[in-house]
């Protein structure tokens, strides 16, 4: 039987990008959900093997800007509760945080954008998603001003950076957050540089450098991260 996961999609210009044929070629099927598919959060997983949380560039609590908030909170606690793989992106990464009792903040050293770096911890290792990149410092894109500065109970740091100390964590056995954008490609990031330019130019930066840098480390970004699509895939086949 083919593994059923629930996507839920903020905003139609944050997908799943690179992941989603990835997952697909797994055997995985994607039921992509949310205010701009014409498909409203579900209240329950029932029928769901596994769920995905995207990023958006609302916060985590702003329910009156993102009202189906409230439903995807409960969502990555019936995920949690019930162990069915759970993976958060950006602010799906910070609703995760959020529903397992964590706390999310303004960053203090300034916002990440555009090309980053993250380390993996050697303590990864033994992760079933991660443990492949264990010691690792990866190239990925970057676009937040938020952070999750303090974890839930019973969360193992993965993965961190200069600026955020939690840019991957596993709450429980199969919830993951990143808070890095894995999925995301050059025509993602010319879409971000085109929503909000002035917020670059308020940081200084050159959107044109920003999606340059990007499009040029598209080889190194799949070869990166979609093995990381497997290993999530693989995760959610055995548990279905």
């Amino acid at each position: 039987m083919t593994a059923r996961v629930l996507v839920v999609e903020h905003q139609k210009n944050a997908g799943l990008g690179q992941l989603a044929p990835r997952l697909r070629a797994n055997g995985l099927e994607l039921v992509t959900v949310g205010p701009d598919t014409g498909e409203s959060v579900p209240g329950s997983l029932d029928g769901f093997d596994a769920l995905i949380v995207l990023g958006g560039a609302m916060g985590p609590t702003e329910d009156e800007r993102a009202p189906w908030l409230p439903a995807t909170r409960s969502l990555i606690t019936e995920a949690i509760d019930s162990e069915t793989p759970m993976l958060g992106i950006c602010l799906g990464a910070q609703l995760l945080a959020t529903a397992a009792g964590g706390h999310v903040r303004t960053m203090p050293a300034g916002p990440e954008v555009g090309l980053c770096k993250v380390e993996f911890a050697e303590s990864a290792s033994a992760d079933p998603v991660f443990g492949g990149i264990a010691s690792s410092s990866l190239p990925v894109v970057q676009w937040h001003w938020l952070e999750a500065d303090t974890l839930p109970l019973n969360t193992e740091v993965l993965a961190s950076s200069d600026a955020c100390a939690n840019q991957a964590f596993r709450v429980g056995s199969k919830a993951w957050g990143v808070q890095f954008h894995p999925e995301a490609l050059g025509p993602t990031a010319s879409d971000w540089v085109d929503e909000d330019p002035d917020s670059l130019d308020e940081l200084g930066l050159d959107p044109r450098q920003i999606i340059a840098a990007v499009t040029d480390a598209e080889p190194r970004l799949g070869a990166a991260w979609l093995p990381i699509a497997d290993r999530f895939a693989a995760v959610v086949t055995q548990a279905s």
